[in-house]
């Protein structure tokens, strides 16, 4: 069976990347199960650069195939700000709600919400990259938090064609249109095709 690591310590992102492969033939870990490989230093000024950086680091540190992320969230009113910045948007210790206090007090009065997030996911074994694949969802900034549901700016994204945000969904709503699912289910081909080799 094909072992896959999971390039993120982040539990909430671990929980939702495990819902959206389940079903697949792996066994999956995460790098919380190797707490003595160093962390990659996302310095890249694009998502792909930031989530193959990652897979290649954790793929070469292990010895195992590497599934890696890089998520922004891109707002028109801020020229794309916070961007691939978007986890540390509000300072390098920061929690996810001083990010959403963070963009809700730069929008104050703001008439043009609109938003998109997008995420890179990369696939990679320890000599080289396997794969790149994208996903977008256009949406927008709401005025104030809603929903208790999800994680990060979810309380305040909402997707395009509905008036809930992320966080009034339920997960498996969410990962049917996320910008993540959407990456993941364009993986999904490559990793059936590693899962046959193994």
């Amino acid at each position: 069976m094909l072992k896959l690591l999971l390039a993120s310590r982040n539990p909430d992102k671990i929980a939702e990347l495990r819902d959206l492969l389940a079903g697949l033939e792996v066994q999956l870990v995460s790098l919380l199960d190797y707490p003595t490989l160093p962390e990659t230093l996302e310095d890249r000024d694009i998502l792909a650069g930031n989530a193959g950086k990652k897979a290649l680091e954790a793929a070469q540190g292990t010895g195992l195939t590497c599934l890696a992320d890089d998520t922004g969230l891109f707002i028109d009113a801020l020229e794309g700000a916070p961007g691939v910045r978007a986890a540390r948007f509000a300072g390098e210790s920061c929690s996810y709600k001083d990010n959403r206090d963070k963009a809700l007090r730069l929008l104050s009065g703001v008439q043009n919400r609109q938003a998109e997030f997008r995420t890179c996911v990369v696939l990679a074994a320890p000599d080289g990259i396997i794969s790149i694949q994208e996903g977008r969802m256009p949406g927008s900034i709401t005025t104030s938090e809603r929903g208790s549901n999800g994680f990060g700016y979810d309380s305040i994204f909402a997707p395009e064609g509905s008036k809930l945000t992320y966080a009034e969904l339920t997960d498996a709503e969410k990962n049917l249109i996320s910008h993540r699912g959407r990456a993941l289910r364009l993986m999904l081909p490559v990793l059936q095709d590693l899962i046959t080799l193994a």
